[in-house]
């Protein structure tokens, strides 16, 4: 059952419906990677998984390519209201683009350009014992990105099978800038 799982994950993950979108999702140039991001959307199938106290609902800060070329991510999060900071390091499968990691069960995901290298597109599905779910991610080099492109990134998650109710943005919450250190302004919530 578990590599039935495993295979469904790794289709879904590994299928990009490009057709009928104005912002091509490119494979990104992951050696490109390395540097500082912020979290912009976030949707899932599972909208409990992404919304408030969701384990999820994680904010990313930095991003590091290793030498072995796994990747390593600075995240911060809420717990029980404070902002708290962990780190995960993800695993380079034999594909390109796509990277799995043990977080809240078992994740495969690709990382895709979203319009320009300066926003990417994390397409994730995860398979934890209680039932596998999508998750669909937007990073950007800056705090915030056009509304033009929330909207593309809205129909993307449309046409994976997420409702639109399911689209969180970020940026309107507090994403724990506090712990960054770079004195970058945000919303409370």
């Amino acid at each position: 059952m578990k590599l039935l799982l495993l295979c469904l994950g790794l289709i879904l993950v590994c299928a990009q419906q490009k057709e009928n979108s104005d912002v091509a999702l490119r494979n990104f140039d992951i050696p490109k990677i390395s540097g500082e991001w912020y979290s912009i959307l976030l949707a899932s199938n599972a909208k409990e998984k992404i919304g408030e106290n969701g384990s999820m609902r994680v904010f990313v800060n930095i991003i590091r390519v290793l030498d072995n070329s796994s990747l390593y991510a600075e995240y911060q999060t809420k717990v029980n209201g404070e902002c708290t900071e962990f780190s995960l390091v993800f695993d380079e499968t034999e594909e390109d683009g796509v990277y799995s990691v043990n977080y809240d069960g078992y994740n495969v995901f690709r990382i895709s350009e979203f319009g320009s290298s300066d926003v990417i597109f994390l397409q994730q599905v995860n398979l934890n014992e209680d039932r596998p779910f999508q998750l669909l991610e937007l990073y950007a080099r800056e705090p915030d990105v056009s509304p033009e492109l929330k909207k593309e990134f809205v129909k993307t998650a449309q046409k994976e099978g997420i409702f639109k109710k399911n689209v969180i943005d970020l940026t309107k919450t507090d994403r724990c800038f506090q712990l960054r250190g770079n004195g970058v302004g945000q919303a409370s919530s």
